[in-house]
């Protein structure tokens, strides 16, 4: 009598891969919220995957508490583990890619305001020279770790000193205002800029808040107050007379433009030769 062939037994069933990329997002966080922005997912769909993963593996792995949240023992253990498995199986994937002849596209991550008032009106001149590159942009105010994360290449802003000992200059900055044309005929009252001078007592008639510079330039180009000028950001805009630097004055806050290769992206020739754009690029914004 033949046997039938019996089904697989599992003794151990993994969990999905996207709940251990919800987990790990969220253990290295620290946070539900800030995964969900990462993932592009809402804090309840993070928090949903979280509690499913706990109910796979049988145990906790955070400890929630008011406005705070930590991982228990079991889930430290279990991060370093997922960590690791994803790192492995994000480096997997682009060796598979590779091998199989698709073009990997040049991921670059970077400042909002970087991205939109300087990188980005000036991308067409690179892919122009090289169309058979895709480049993809990663813009966003948190800090990406470029192995972790897969990406190839960072454009950082900061002092030398934070930038690492690989980093390569690209460009520095000074700070200063700078208004629309029709705002310069009004009395100009700027508390920022007044108290970098020193000049004491005096009040801004009002203010507008933004979240992000690349917000408070355009605003600044509409009229709509003074703004905080930092080269190369606003050089373009000066340079059209869309903007205007009623002082003579400016500062420098020790800080400038790096650009930082990942590991993983050295000796690729695409990315040589746009750190080598970024490079002529900047020079003519200094």
């Amino acid at each position: 009598m033949r046997k039938r062939n019996a089904e697989p037994v599992h003794s151990a069933r993994l969990p999905a891969l996207d709940l251990l990329v919800g987990f790990e997002s969220a253990a290295r966080h620290l946070s539900f919220t800030k995964a969900g922005e990462e993932l592009f997912l809402t804090q309840s769909a993070v928090s949903r995957q979280i509690k499913e993963l706990e109910d796979q593996l049988g145990v906790p792995l955070f400890e929630r508490r008011h406005r705070a949240l930590s991982l228990t023992e079991a889930g430290q253990q279990f991060y370093a583990s997922a960590a690791q498995v994803l790192t492995t199986m994000r480096a997997a994937t682009e060796r598979l890619r590779a091998h199989s002849g698709r073009r990997r596209p040049l991921s670059v991550t970077t400042t909002n305001s970087f991205a939109a008032l300087w990188l980005v009106p000036r991308l067409a001149g690179f892919t122009r020279t090289h169309p058979g590159v895709d480049v993809r942009i990663m813009a966003e105010t948190r800090v990406q770790d470029l192995e972790r994360d897969g990406l190839d290449l960072a454009i950082r802003h900061g002092p030398a000193a934070l930038a690492g000992p690989n980093a390569v200059r690209l460009m520095g900055e000074r700070v200063f205002p700078v208004c629309s044309p029709k705002l310069l005929k009004k009395i100009l009252h700027w508390k920022t800029w007044l108290e970098v001078e020193r000049i004491a007592h005096l009040r801004p008639a009002g203010t507008l808040s933004f979240s992000g510079y690349e917000q408070i330039i355009p605003a600044a180009v509409a009229g709509h107050g003074v703004a905080l000028g930092r080269t190369p950001l606003v050089k373009d805009l000066v340079s059209a007379g869309e903007l205007l630097v009623p002082f003579k004055s400016s500062a420098d806050p020790a800080r400038a433009y790096f650009a930082i290769v990942s590991k993983s992206a050295e000796g690729r020739p695409e990315v040589a030769d746009f750190v080598a754009w970024l490079r002529e690029e900047a020079k003519e914004s200094r």
